[in-house]
């Protein structure tokens, strides 16, 4: 039988246990600071190289990692942006367009063809990678350039790629330094040393224990955010996790019985756990968001599902976004931390 013992999250020896891995969360920030730094040479030449040209008829974010561009860049791009995370390019992609790349590791083939492709058909290419990887091999041509990355983490590598948008026009204010700070911010709130009391991503964790955790976020971002941290559940603590739009996650609220407080919710290795709604919000001021967050809530009302909301004070889209993510992340760590199996 599986159940969760909450003291652990405050154990300093279970802790131990984990040091690599929340050490590894602590350092997301530097991870930041440190590929802004190191691709800021890189930054200032394709900047440069920009402005020799016109505005480009089109972004293209090649490759697996281009979804998170999406995210940030498909309300502010002033041209036609298009992710393309195949091997190859559209057809259509030409002289006249623009071809950015994230390949934090650097060692994928269809990334490494589509940046040579990309370079064949003069495109200009911005690529973020490892200077000595199988995709920096292909990325030559006239109007390539490479910013060098060194740790694999795909939000540093991004943020270094937005910064160079946002210096040529073409995404919103991506500052590393402010994703950097907002990073440190959750590093130091959701600290293994902050007890329970004080600790957002331990109690959220402690939420969660008895329960199917449904994670939403209005936004483009913060549905980027919750995708990716109901991926970090599972993956950590073997735990079903949802995400998804609302019109997807109500039928799974509403198809919630009405809680019983009699049920134990580990018995039979807790198999039948109720859903919990977990609302990541980013400030959106939108309306329609506002209105599908109302019918979300409402409907957890409705059925006694538990909601929890993970908010943030970060300045700006990306550390917001960045901010939700590493939060839900420590979230799910303690939540694999906290669970016992007899």
């Amino acid at each position: 039988m599986t159940w969760f013992d909450e003291s652990r999250l405050d154990d300093v020896s279970s802790l131990g246990g984990m040091d690599l891995l929340l050490r590894s969360l602590a350092e997301s920030g530097a991870r930041v600071r440190r590929e802004a730094a190191a691709a800021d040479e890189g930054i200032a030449e394709a900047v440069e190289r920009a402005r020799e040209l016109d505005r480009p008829r089109a972004v293209v974010a090649a490759g697996p990692d281009s979804r998170l561009l999406r995210a940030v860049l498909e309300p502010f791009c002033p041209v036609p942006f298009v992710a393309w995370p195949g091997p190859m390019l559209p057809a259509w992609a030409g002289g006249l367009d623009l071809v950015v790349v994230l390949a934090p590791d650097g060692r994928d083939p269809g990334t490494a063809a589509a940046v040579s492709e990309a370079s064949r058909r003069g495109c200009q290419v911005v690529v973020a990678c490892p200077s000595a990887s199988l995709v920096a091999e292909h990325a030559t041509g006239r109007y390539t350039t490479v910013l060098p990355t060194a740790t694999s983490d795909q939000l540093a590598t991004a943020v270094a790629m937005l910064s160079f948008l946002d210096q040529v026009r073409l995404g919103p204010g991506s500052d590393p330094e402010r994703v950097a700070g907002a990073l440190d911010e959750v590093a130091v709130t959701c600290s293994p040393h902050q007890d329970i009391a004080v600790n957002p991503a331990k109690t959220l964790a402690i939420a969660l224990a008895d329960a199917t955790p449904i994670v939403w976020g209005g936004s483009v971002l913060a549905a980027r955010a919750a995708r990716r941290v109901a991926e970090s559940i599972r993956r950590t603590s073997g735990r079903t996790a949802l995400a998804g739009d609302a019109e997807h996650l109500l039928p799974v609220i509403e198809a919630a019985k009405q809680r019983d407080v009699f049920d134990d919710p580990f018995a039979d290795g807790g198999g039948d756990l109720r859903p919990a709604l977990v609302v990541l919000d980013d400030g959106s001021e939108d309306q329609h968001v506002a209105e599908q967050r109302q019918r979300l809530v409402s409907a957890a009302d409705e059925r006694g599902v538990r909601v929890e909301v993970v908010d943030t004070e970060a300045s700006g889209d990306v550390a917001r976004y960045a901010s939700l993510l590493l939060t839900g992340t420590y979230a799910a760590h303690y939540l694999s931390l906290g669970l016992v199996e007899d």
